[in-house]
């Protein structure tokens, strides 16, 4: 990033991931919980893997373990994974489409690479975020939900590509069981295209997956694996450099009045 947070109006901090090993290896890039911010709405934690690629006998493995308390939300944009449960469940998911699973009394899962993949080699790019649920519905029956690409809502329109992960925005609503406000959405720009994120939540913040963005009218630019926190109440419009595309999620929500851990 050229300027820091305080230079560029309508932004209100900046946080750089961790780095984690959650998979014997495999690392990942930790936006949240961060020691200044820990959650973004109800979002609790946040993890982007890869770009990676995975050599033939090699894959992502991630064993068995619980989940209490929170949904977890897998989106792919390159590779495959095989989601397994305690409730029966077994799903690939791929780009575009979306695994859901609410752990709320308690949830057993594991993910892994196909074996297909693991055997020629393969690449994979996605994100893993956590929400927290508000303490009504903690201990509500653990459920997993997969949704197809072609039921998450999408547009296109002046070089901006918007899916609606979770939520509602830009005139759609996303089929996921949500249980606070939230919004949760893929954009991609092509070079020079601008997005307008609206103030309809309190908290609401960026992810640079992938290239670069800056604010309309203002200098400095932030980069891959950047989290961009916005200021609340204030509109910003997001542009892609000119000759270059970004990737972006968009995360956001009312903040949840119950403390939460991971």
């Amino acid at each position: 990033m050229t300027n820091r947070q305080g230079d560029i109006a309508g932004i209100d901090t900046v946080i750089l991931p961790v780095v984690r090993d959650p998979a014997d290896g495999f690392k990942v890039r930790r936006a949240l919980p961060d020691s200044n911010r820990r959650m973004i709405g109800p979002f609790i934690l946040f993890d982007h893997f890869g770009p990676e690629e995975l050599d033939a006998d090699h894959g992502f493995d991630i064993r068995p373990h619980p989940h209490v308390g929170l949904a977890t939300v897998t989106y792919l944009i390159d590779g495959e994974i095989i989601h397994r449960d305690k409730l029966g469940e077994v799903r690939t998911i791929r780009p575009g489409k979306v695994n859901w699973m609410t752990a709320g009394s308690g949830i057993v899962h594991s993910e892994h690479t196909p074996p297909e993949f693991r055997a020629s080699g393969s690449n994979l790019l996605g994100i893993q975020a956590w929400v927290a649920l508000p303490s009504r519905h903690k201990d509500i029956a653990a459920d997993f939900a997969h949704y197809g690409a072609a039921e998450i809502p999408r547009i296109c329109d002046d070089g901006v590509e918007f899916t609606l992960i979770a939520g509602a925005s830009d005139g759609l609503i996303s089929p996921v069981r949500i249980f606070s406000e939230m919004i949760y959405a893929e954009i991609v720009l092509t070079g020079g295209a601008q997005y307008q994120v609206k103030p309809e939540h309190h908290d609401r913040a960026i992810y640079v997956v992938a290239g670069e963005v800056g604010v309309a009218g203002q200098s400095g630019t932030f980069g891959e694996a950047e989290l961009i926190v916005l200021t609340p109440g204030v509109e910003v419009v997001l542009q892609a450099p000119v000759f270059h595309a970004a990737r972006l999620m968009l995360i956001g929500g009312e903040p949840l009045a119950e403390t939460h851990h991971i």
